[in-house]
């Protein structure tokens, strides 16, 4: 049901994202807000999609990474850090640990892409990858901070990481702030909660939605019912967002998110196939949800709303990309 890393209050505030902002400047990409002309027409709506596959190491997630190691005490630099992740924020740990000459160990299940081991290394993390679920090598992960003494950076349940992943969010609204609606791809919620916070903050009438797989759904259900409930997980080609929720990001996302929708795994390889084709970006399955969820028409009410989604990162298997064109220009369905 929930990842296990520990459950607290989390306490992130608008204020923290602006701190946040401040703090990165000049240390990460103000990745552009692309207008898609082709998912506008489609849709009825004015869709935009902010960028975060152009960040530095391939996704959002060093944001909020370099974030938190920014608020690392001496001591705690010292004994260095270990984190869980399906990649994305493995590579950004490694990356901001590197800048910072903090050792980083990131343990990653067996189902994490190629490309993003190979992304762990060249930032300079040791990787362990132990497992086949996220959820295995999160418990991995905090054995080794119990046996070794290393801080655990958890991917999306603390407020430094909330407050930094909020900058996405705060970027693509300070050039759209009259926005309708807010598409935010739904994993462990540390994007979600951030951009949302920003969101409400800005616009209190902008309606936020979350997307996940029907292969990864815990939001979604969980949602629905107003509390944890425990759902059925099976491979996806959105990685990125496979795994449990906890308490602390929930009760957060409650407050200040509106809904969520589910996307299939056609869907998901449909969008990244049509990235591909259309606007030229190579994009992994995490980033697309919200394209995807427009394409199929499942976000109610969006002719002539305008719309911004956030494409998460770039870190997808070349192989896998080919997989997608090659069947759907055969199939063209």
């Amino acid at each position: 049901m929930s990842k296990r890393g520990g459950c607290h209050l989390l306490k992130a505030t608008f204020q923290d994202v602006l701190i946040a902002a401040k703090r990165l400047e000049g240390r990460i990409n103000k990745t552009p807000l692309v207008y898609s002309d082709q998912l506008s027409t489609e849709t009825g709506a004015e869709v935009y999609i902010k960028m975060e596959a152009l960040q530095k190491t391939g996704s959002f997630k060093v944001r909020g990474a370099l974030n938190k190691m920014d608020a690392l005490t001496q001591e705690e630099q010292k004994r260095g850090v270990v984190t869980a992740s399906a990649g994305n924020h493995a590579q950004a740990v490694a990356y901001a640990s590197t800048l910072k000459g903090i050792s980083a160990q990131i343990v990653v299940p067996s189902s994490t892409p190629q490309t993003k081991l190979e992304g762990i290394k060249r930032y300079g993390g040791e990787l362990i990858i132990h497992g086949d679920l996220y959820d295995e090598a999160e418990d991995h992960a905090l054995q080794l901070a119990e046996e070794t003494g290393r801080v655990f950076v958890n991917a999306f349940e603390d407020d430094l990481v909330v407050a930094g992943q909020g900058t996405a969010g705060l970027e693509a609204l300070l050039e759209q702030p009259d926005a309708d609606i807010l598409l935010i791809p739904a994993g462990g919620g540390g994007l979600l909660c951030g951009a949302a916070l920003v969101a409400k903050a800005i616009n209190p009438a902008i309606k936020v939605i979350g997307i996940q797989t029907d292969t990864s759904p815990p939001w979604y259900y969980s949602f629905k019912a107003g509390k944890l409930v425990d759902v059925e997980y099976r491979p996806s080609y959105a990685e990125g967002l496979h795994g449990g929720i906890t308490a602390g990001n929930f009760d957060l996302a409650k407050e200040i998110v509106d809904d969520f929708v589910l996307v299939t795994e056609k869907d998901v390889a449909r969008a990244m196939y049509w990235m591909a084709k259309q606007h030229h970006y190579m994009l992994e399955g995490s980033a697309v949800v919200g394209i995807a969820a427009l394409q199929k028409g499942l976000v109610p009410d969006v002719k002539g709303k305008k719309i911004i989604t956030i494409a998460t990162g770039s870190n997808v298997d070349l192989g896998r990309l080919a997989q997608f064109y090659n069947e759907f220009e055969e199939t063209g369905k």
